[in-house]
């Protein structure tokens, strides 16, 4: 038994990515880990909670049927562990930007587990070029695994949890000596409604009435930015579009962007708001 921390890690790519796989080796290296992850790819499904779920063993744990946030609940309400921490990735492709941050799976589990009361580190991989690591199995997740594991034991060993819930990371696969910056989501983001393909609409051939029609709608979390191409070239006009200090500009430089987040959902200070609702009249 390690005398280290006990850690349950989980994922959005599935059980059978490479990304955990590589963070379960290099996290061992820290303390007991246990691995409850889906048992097929979740991406983008934020912190989801199912109902029910199918849980199977698995020669590292448990493979659930479920979405990532299932896999925290369960692992931290249905296993006889306490956790010391929950780590989640690592994840194909970044998430970085408030709106990418929100929908993202493997950030929704570490959500998941700061609600439960267990601090989590959420870790993500990107290509400085490339963008997103695809196809994974061609890409190297080792400094994304061994820059989670630094972090996790750092901030474990130095009270960092007592004042953050989350830690979102992203780190470069391709950068060798990245630097680390401590950042914030950048909240640029944009939606497009438009008609439907009309591949699309033909999928759909019998069942739209007259009055019915089909349309798209498009997240552009990365506005200004046409098609899946690299958003973020480095060129003085991509750096100049997103502020020194948030997670996006860390990756146009290439580097680690370490955001600490809270799930307390604390309201803002609004004089304007008290006014109004003192003056309501409710007869």
């Amino acid at each position: 038994m390690s005398e280290g921390p006990e850690i349950l890690l989980t994922n959005d790519d599935g059980i059978d990515a490479p990304g955990i796989a590589t963070l379960r080796t290099e996290l061992t290296a820290l303390g007991d880990v246990t691995v409850v992850a889906p048992d097929g790819n979740q991406s983008g499904v934020g912190r989801t909670r199912s109902h029910t779920a199918v849980i199977r063993d698995h020669p590292w744990g448990y493979a659930l049927s479920g979405t990532p946030a299932d896999c925290v609940a369960y692992g931290l309400r249905g296993l006889e562990t306490d956790f010391d921490v929950v780590v989640s990735g690592v994840n194909n492709g970044p998430n970085a930007g408030n709106y990418v941050v929100g929908r993202s799976g493997t950030v929704g589990a570490g959500i998941e587990a700061a609600f439960l009361g267990t601090p989590a580190l959420a870790i993500s991989a990107y290509h400085s070029t490339d963008f997103f690591l695809s196809p994974p199995e061609e890409y190297d997740f080792a400094r994304p695994a061994r820059i989670a594991r630094r972090l996790v034991a750092r901030a474990l060993e130095s009270g960092v949890y007592d004042d953050v819930d989350l830690l979102n990371v992203n780190a470069p696969v391709d950068a060798s000596s990245p630097p680390v910056i401590l950042t914030e989501p950048h909240h640029d983001y944009e939606q497009e409604v438009e008609p439907a393909d009309p591949v699309d609409v033909d999928d759909h051939e019998g069942q739209l009435t007259e009055d019915e029609r089909l349309v798209r709608l498009h997240d552009r979390t990365w506005p200004g930015v046409v098609g899946w191409e690299s958003p973020f070239p480095p060129t003085d006009e991509h750096r100049q579009r997103y502020p020194v200090g948030s997670d996006r500009r860390a990756l146009v430089d290439a580097a680690v962007s370490v955001s600490p987040l809270a799930v307390s959902h604390a309201s803002p200070d609004s004089a304007a708001l008290a006014d109004v609702v003192e003056t309501i009249d409710v007869e």
